[in-house]
């Protein structure tokens, strides 16, 4: 899959992740619309999500809006996140509320496009969706 000229904002799901770069959107035959849109294509452990379940029932569109944040399950995924990936889902929250999101999805687009061949880089494994190159 290649990066798109402009990552939709609608894949910018709640904890802070953005969707475009998840290896399961990267390589899914069947493509994941995002954490906010349809289940369908959507992995099983991001159907079932306690996360975006919450915000539901709180009729929130991002953690980073309720008073409660970060609470125990964002403070749960940020340390899984910084541990395995080295990224902070809270600090992309607090980048878009000191921005914006679309600047922030721009950032993103630099960040996670192979200079090889365009595709996307996966924020899980660092590869190419295209390619398959590892990147550092």
């Amino acid at each position: 899959m290649k990066m798109p000229e402009k990552i939709d904002i609608s894949m910018f799901a709640p904890c802070g992740m953005n969707c475009e770069v998840c290896y399961k959107h990267c390589y899914n035959k069947k493509t994941c619309a995002g954490c906010l849109n349809s289940d369908k294509g959507k992995p099983e452990h991001c159907r079932k999500c306690k996360i975006k379940d919450c915000i539901k029932a709180k009729a929130l569109s991002y953690c980073f809006e309720c008073t409660e944040y970060p609470c125990k399950l964002i403070k749960n995924l940020e340390k899984s996140y910084n541990k395995r990936y080295q990224v902070s889902l809270i600090e992309n929250s607090h980048f878009i509320q000191e921005q914006d999101l679309d600047h922030f999805m721009e950032q993103q687009k630099i960040k996670y496009t192979c200079s090889k061949c365009g595709g996307i880089i996966s924020i899980h494994d660092r590869e190419c969706s295209e390619c398959q190159e590892k990147m550092k």
